[in-house]
């Protein structure tokens, strides 16, 4: 069966696009109809909650019908029509329930498109990055229209991009095709749970939580902290843009990254960039120069991290294994990882101020750069460490 490049690409384009009208603009639009730092964190949190409840659940459900598109599709489906409850209400509980709906079937369906891609990819797991780009050129793209779009409308046109993204999302999980079962395909040698035992991958699967918290103050509230600071939107869109922007290229040099460096290098040299990045958005958010350099470092902090993390799940994990390890990272990392972060960001912006919430975001890099180096040792494998 020929890759179906295309069709992959295009549902990491509108995933991800949401994610571009999402992250950088719902808050703005919470705090608009006059939702509280606090409550903005706790609605916003449960993106991450429900990335630790749904992939699992979906995950299981995929392995018991032996199908993941299906799947897929009524995630889409699900999703679009929790978001819809948005437009009836800008009350506390209302908010709070169609986030948890909507969010509860988009997390759905990311690690078991991860996983198909994987499969159809098989050994040439390198070109990953050129069919993952794809959801970062959909960042880029809505991140750059909407940010103009708002500057002559207002807030509630945040609705109706997300709207419009989480059709295009479902259109296009009704192209995405099965990945072939594989007449070859053996049954692992270890079990899941061995696996994960082994230093390297629980000291990965650590550091990918502890990135996701230096990530959590980000996704929440780095455009209401360049806002504070007196950046219009389209200056907001735009240092949202240069980041993906840096993450598009290290996705296409993924390629030669991995030939020139080991996974646990490429880690290692992620998370101390984050180290950096966190501590100048928190304490240089008035000097621009020092803001467009940080943004860069999202080419490492995201881009490097994350496809360093799947190819290193990839050489880990049987074929069989690969939905639920993906899920599982995706539960440990986007979702208990971010929603620490998130909250924590939310409980401490307010009495504290946005610099030692990123304070405490570059600390959690530290923590996982240093768990990573201590439980992934240079010479250990999964089953030998």
């Amino acid at each position: 069966m020929p890759l179906p490049y295309w069709r992959l690409s295009a549902y990491y384009f509108f995933y991800f696009a949401f994610v571009g009208a999402f992250s950088p603009y719902f808050g703005l639009y919470l705090s608009s109809i006059h939702f509280s730092a606090a409550d903005i964190a706790i609605v916003m949190s449960l993106m991450q909650v429900m990335r630790i409840l749904a992939p699992s659940l979906w995950g299981w459900l995929a392995d018991r019908i032996g199908a993941r598109v299906p799947i897929v599709r009524a995630a889409g489906l699900a999703s679009l029509a929790g978001f819809l409850i948005f437009f009836t209400t800008d009350q506390f509980a209302g908010v709070f329930v169609a986030m948890a709906l909507m969010s509860f079937f988009w997390s759905a369906s990311l690690p078991l498109v991860e996983a198909l891609t994987l499969e159809h990819l098989k050994s040439s797991v390198s070109r990953y990055g050129a069919i993952r780009v794809w959801g970062s050129i959909g960042f880029v793209v809505t991140v750059l229209v909407l940010g103009d779009v708002l500057e002559r409308t207002g807030l509630d046109a945040v609705l109706w991009a997300c709207s419009l993204l989480l059709a295009g999302i479902f259109l296009f999980a009704m192209c995405v095709p099965e990945a072939p079962v594989h007449a070859g395909a053996v049954a692992a040698t270890q079990s899941l749970r061995a696996i994960l035992r082994s230093r390297p991958v629980a000291g990965l699967f650590g550091a990918a939580f502890f990135m996701s918290c230096a990530h959590g103050a980000l996704y929440v509230f780095y455009s209401i902290h360049l806002d504070e600071h007196g950046y219009s939107k389209r200056v907001i869109g735009g240092l949202w843009t240069l980041g993906v922007l840096a993450e598009i290229g290290v996705f296409l040099c993924m390629p030669w990254l991995l030939r020139r460096f080991t996974l646990r290098a490429l880690l290692l040299v992620a998370l101390m960039a984050a180290v950096l990045r966190f501590a100048v958005i928190g304490w240089a958010v008035s000097a621009p120069l020092w803001l467009i350099g940080a943004q860069l470092l999202h080419g490492l902090t995201f881009g490097a991290f994350h496809a360093g993390s799947v190819a290193a799940l990839n050489q880990w994990f049987d074929a069989r294994q690969q939905a639920r390890a993906q899920a599982l990272y995706g539960s440990v990392s986007f979702g208990a990882g971010g929603m620490v972060g998130g909250l924590l960001a939310g409980w401490m912006w307010a009495p504290l101020g946005g610099a030692w919430a990123f304070s405490v975001s570059a600390l959690f890099a530290v923590a996982g750069y240093a768990l990573l180096r201590w439980m992934w040792r240079p010479e250990s494998a999964p089953g030998h460490g």
